[in-house]
């Protein structure tokens, strides 16, 4: 028993069929890798907290030991406080190869007082190009909130607290690729992006401010082992509720700064097959 304790590992196994459904609150010592930056990197309080910097010499970043093919991913993230314009803060799911499918979350700093920028993109089979970027409700360097992607065969949806605020719906009909095949793994990353993160890459950053650091708590992940055809899961769900819509409607009419699917210049042969299936 203290040996689970110290693990703090919690394992909810439900037999649906030929379904395990499994809940596993994680411990960053069991569940992730430190895989660049030194010491940079930091898992600290037994397991419970960690911590990504960066300074002018390097960023730093780690992934998951394990790899997931759908399910829901939690993180709560604190991110760089202060001036932290020309940092980028990535926490993603990807496969490997040329053809690789990956479901972004990049969080581009900004001057002291000027909001972050929530930067979204979707690779399939190596294509990304389908960026949407948000505004935030609330300053997301004064405490930790909670950045969740649910990916399933139907589609995969980007939360902020619990709210959606983008969906990527499967599109395959009509000949849009989904990433449905590729098990991924979860990445996370602070680097230096003054080339292009602030205005342009008009902000280069202020070393003089570094090590810029962000925090990372209270990861879960809802995933399944089997076919998961008979799980009830909410996350498997092919449609977001009545509740779910408004609330993405709302995030997209007020928070909502950039999205590929409306921008004429750079797409004035048409718009991808994708932006004219349901939003929602």
């Amino acid at each position: 028993m203290a040996l689970f304790n110290r693990l703090s590992v919690f394992l909810l196994v439900a037999l649906m069929g030929n379904c395990w459904m499994v809940t596993l609150a994680g411990n960053f010592y069991q569940d992730f890798d430190l895989t660049w930056g030194n010491q940079r990197a930091k898992i600290f309080k037994g397991g419970q907290l960690l911590s990504l910097s960066l300074d002018k010499t390097s960023g730093s970043g780690f992934k998951s030991k394990r790899e997931y093919q759908f399910g829901k991913i939690d993180m709560q993230i604190k991110l760089v406080a202060g001036n932290s314009a020309g940092t980028v803060t990535a926490y993603y799911l990807s496969s490997q190869g040329p053809t690789h499918d990956e479901i972004d979350f990049e969080f581009l700093g900004n001057l002291s007082g000027d909001p972050y920028i929530l930067h979204t993109n979707v690779f399939t089979q190596g294509k990304g190009n389908r960026e949407q970027q948000f505004y935030l409700w609330f300053d997301p360097t004064r405490n930790f909130h909670t950045y969740s992607i649910i990916w399933n065969p139907h589609h995969v949806v980007f939360l902020v607290d619990n709210v959606p605020i983008r969906v990527f719906k499967n599109a395959e009909s009509i000949g849009v690729p989904f990433p449905k095949s590729q098990p991924m793994r979860i990445y996370s990353s602070l680097w230096n992006a003054d080339d292009w993160a602030t205005r342009g890459g008009l902000v280069k950053t202020d070393w003089t401010k570094a090590p810029f650091t962000a925090y990372y708590r209270n990861f879960n992940v809802q995933t399944c082992s089997g076919s998961c055809t008979h799980s009830d899961g909410a996350w498997q769900s092919q449609e977001l509720d009545a509740n779910s819509r408004r609330r993405l409607r709302w995030v997209q009419k007020n928070f909502m700064i950039y999205n590929y699917c409306t921008d004429l210049k750079r797409f004035p042969q048409g718009f991808p097959p994708e932006c004219r299936h349901s939003r929602f």
